[in-house]
């Protein structure tokens, strides 16, 4: 009877290695460390909460919640004029009691204050408004409206708006590096409290991603600063995407 157990185990674990997180989808996660050019050191753990309900395929989804477990890569901290750097990556996704290795690159990241009032509507409640008919400005410009209302860029209606996220289709932001749909994943994408082309970085200034993580070497982010140190605290928010497997 062990010996069967074992191998139903063993089974559900090779089929859920032969069904990855599909390569384009978006992971929507709020750091739960804080990172410091000046303080952090290399090898040091970075953590983060996937924040909404991920789909992955139809009927199935990561759960919000979720974790991502990373490290610090290397750090270098502003001497002499010279810009300071942090590079980091996350390797695994851990969720339903299932540890998977990921390779991700970074979208867009965004500081504690700017995810903080992407949740909170811009006006208050009355007595003909309930909560769940607010409106919230997302990071990026585009508005949604209440739960299960639609999220807009002026009349142009993009995808819905959930409790505490949304489903929007990626978008390619003119002028920037950013891509939209990727290796044919056109589903829509759970971006939290970001548009749809959302895209680099917002609300920490002086900061930029100097290297996403899409290519060599991939899945390492590198954040440096013009000024100063990078610091992006626990907190701030995060669009990863899943890369695809180069031998693929």
């Amino acid at each position: 009877m062990k010996a069967f157990v074992a191998g139903l185990l063993l089974l559900s674990a090779a089929c859920f290695a032969q069904d990855p997180i599909p390569a384009g989808t978006i992971l929507p996660v709020q750091l739960n460390t804080s990172l410091n050019s000046r303080k952090s050191k290399a090898g040091q753990p970075v953590t983060g909460r996937i924040m909404q309900d991920v789909p992955i395929a139809p009927g199935k989804s990561i759960r919000a919640g979720a974790k991502v477990y990373g490290r610090v890569v290397s750090v270098a901290a502003a001497v002499n004029g010279v810009a300071a750097q942090l590079s980091f990556r996350f390797d695994e996704l851990r969720f339903a009691h299932k540890a998977l290795p990921i390779t991700t690159n970074l979208r867009a990241l965004a500081s504690m204050m700017d995810v903080e009032d992407a949740q909170v509507p811009p006006t208050g409640t009355d007595r003909g408004t309930p909560w769940a008919w607010m409106t919230r400005n997302l990071i990026g410009g585009e508005v949604a409206y209440g739960d299960g209302g639609p999220v807009a860029r002026g009349d142009q209606i993009l995808g819905q708006a959930l409790y505490g996220g949304v489903l929007l289709p990626v978008r390619v932001k003119p002028g920037s590096q950013c891509r939209g749909d990727v290796a044919g994943n056109t589903q829509l994408q759970a971006m939290w409290v970001f548009s749809s082309d959302a895209c680099g970085v917002y609300g920490l200034d002086g900061i930029q991603i100097s290297h996403a993580g899409r290519t060599a070497p991939v899945g390492q982010i590198t954040l440096s600063a013009a000024q100063g140190n990078v610091d992006v605290t626990a907190g701030s928010g995060m669009l990863l995407r899943v890369t695809p497997d180069p031998a693929k």
